[in-house]
């Protein structure tokens, strides 16, 4: 949802208010064809219902919002906004894009961190990720023994789920590798005898890429600016790790990788004044995020619309320093 227009210092342009919540845009995206802009959060929720544009009712969804242009950007960013805090006593006024910082460092806010000073020495402050920390407005009632008790049966509990899914992890993967070898040598006794079958194991095996493919979630890249066009060997190795463990067959892994260097793109992507030209034909590529990286796979099988100049057998690998996001 937006910021509330009422916290804003000075008059806010109506370009800059979100039609749906009438608040300042948050995370302003725009329908491509309408220009309309809303808050992300705004139109995610509005989809969930319907899908048109809220303002004119045409047709548009989540995959075709962009963001809006860098004009309005900073139009935003030059706002000045009033602290989150100012119920807590903050007097502060900052503009809009150094509000988080802000609010980091603000000492009338009441999840500031501070240090525990009842013997177990914490850095005390909100998180997702540890739960020895805490909230400056928990401080009165923080035990630590009791906390570090709570955390350690936690951890424990994790631990033994973690350890009981990680073994049937591998027997199911046991179980497949055996299935897949029986197959092969199944498929090899029949190849023998009918020369009618000469590609089914070529089959198979796409129908395998074709899975895995299938089971990467869609994605979008909001910055194609920020595409590392000669990943290192070190980034590689990671992207390759994540492959493996995204489950890519085996066959292609090493082709994708070596494919993820410019010296191996298509004639499309082969330079950089080929690829500023060719820009525009990007957000017709179908890409599919690499899990948990900054990286996608954009597979020939699924991208034939695009042409030999654009694509790669069996597919590309783009990695990025930033920008890349799951639709």
């Amino acid at each position: 949802m937006g910021y509330d227009v009422a916290r804003f210092q000075g008059d806010v342009d109506e370009d800059l208010i979100c039609p749906i919540c009438s608040g300042v845009l948050e995370e302003p995206v725009q329908a491509p064809h309408c220009e309309h802009a809303f808050c992300n959060a705004c139109i995610t929720q509005w989809f969930s219902q319907q899908q048109t544009c809220p303002v004119d009712r045409s047709v548009v969804t989540v995959a075709h919002l962009r963001p809006v242009p860098r004009i309005m950007r900073n139009m935003l960013s030059k706002l000045q906004i009033t602290c989150d805090n100012a119920v807590f006593g903050c007097t502060a006024v900052v503009r809009l894009d150094n509000l988080m910082s802000h609010l980091n460092d603000c000492e009338h806010n009441p999840k500031r961190p501070v240090t525990c000073e009842q013997g177990c020495g914490h850095s005390i402050v909100v998180t997702s990720l540890c739960s020895l920390e805490m909230p400056k407005d928990e401080l009165p009632n923080h035990n630590c023994i009791k906390h570090l008790r709570s955390v350690v049966q936690q951890q424990q509990t994790r631990i033994a789920e973690l350890e009981k899914t990680s073994a049937e992890h591998k027997h199911q993967l046991a179980e497949q590798k055996r299935d897949i070898q029986l197959l092969k040598a199944y498929m090899r006794a029949i190849r023998s005898v009918n020369p009618n079958l000469q590609n089914l194991e070529e089959t198979i095996e796409y129908n395998e890429i074709l899975e895995w493919v299938n089971s990467l979630q869609p994605a979008r890249v909001t910055r194609w600016g920020g595409m590392i066009s000669t990943p290192d060997a070190v980034l590689q190795a990671v992207i390759k790790r994540s492959l493996v463990e995204s489950g890519c067959p085996t066959s292609i892994i090493n082709e994708l990788i070596e494919n993820a260097h410019e010296r191996n793109w298509p004639q499309g992507l082969a330079t950089l004044e080929t690829r500023q030209m060719n820009r525009r034909y990007y957000e017709n590529y179908v890409a599919k995020r690499i899990p948990g990286k900054q990286a996608v796979v954009v597979m020939a099988c699924e991208n034939q619309h695009m042409g030999e100049e654009m694509v790669l057998e069996p597919g590309l690998v783009m990695i990025f320093a930033h920008g890349v996001e799951e639709i």
